[in-house]
């Protein structure tokens, strides 16, 4: 595990996008795992700046998302696939058909839930996983006491997680209340991960994860067992470390 602290957000970002960039221009067909929420926005913008300045393309790269709400269409604004075209996907030269986000208004959950882990495998594996972290701990939509074994599937989200999430909303009451995410098991399927957090307010869950006992009351704390976790904090995340 290789942890990074640097001063601020701005940093942070700067350095995550260069790892992206760093590992696309290594493997152009890169399979990307990606992220959503307040946290990877910056990095998302310093990707597009190294497109529009012709250092990273993204032409044959493959990207899967970490999750989507359940029961939000994609046009939806607060769906994850319309954060995706917002915040990255409209603005560099990715083919749409290689971008993968779970459907959140399908009626057969297992089916599509399968599919998705049936393409990840096909494609061989995530290359490199971009993860977040909840204040619970959690990683992707997989709350305290998840399933370790999980892969792709259907989660209720708790009380702590939709109340973090009503401010991207116009009332509590508009929260979706399950999603459906990777599993743990999935993510840790992935050959590099890269977790990110910045702020006090992930100090503690960032403490438990990489120095608490592994359990899955801390869904964040199985990366200790990973091979290749970088995590690129900023002062106020690693003060408890």
């Amino acid at each position: 595990m290789r942890i990074i602290v640097v001063d601020n957000y701005e940093e942070m970002s700067k350095k995550a996008a260069m790892m992206i960039a760093s590992q696309i221009m290594l493997k152009p067909d890169s399979i990307l795992g990606l992220a959503t929420g307040d946290t990877p926005l910056g990095m998302y913008k310093e990707l597009i700046l190294l497109y529009n300045k012709n250092e990273v393309d993204f032409k044959e790269v493959t990207t899967f998302n970490l999750d989507e709400y359940y029961g939000l269409n994609r046009e939806n604004p607060q769906s994850y696939y319309s954060y995706m075209m917002a915040n990255l996907f409209n603005s560099i030269n990715i083919n749409m058909e290689n971008i993968n986000v779970p459907r959140g208004m399908a009626k057969d959950v297992k089916a599509v839930c399968s599919d998705y882990e049936d393409k990840i495998k096909q494609a061989s594996g995530i290359d490199m996983q971009v993860l977040g972290i909840g204040g619970n701990g959690h990683i992707g939509f997989n709350e305290p006491d998840v399933n370790f074994e999980a892969e792709t599937h259907l989660v209720n989200l708790n009380v702590q997680t939709i109340e973090a999430n009503s401010r991207f909303f116009d009332s509590i009451e508009d929260v979706p209340v399950k999603a459906i995410s990777m599993g743990i098991k999935t993510i840790m399927n992935s050959k590099k991960i890269l977790l990110l957090a910045n702020g006090i307010g992930k100090a503690e869950a960032i403490a438990k994860a990489i120095n608490g006992k592994i359990s899955p009351k801390v869904p964040a704390s199985i990366i200790q067992l990973h091979n290749d976790v970088t995590i690129i904090l900023d002062k106020e995340a690693a003060s408890l470390l």
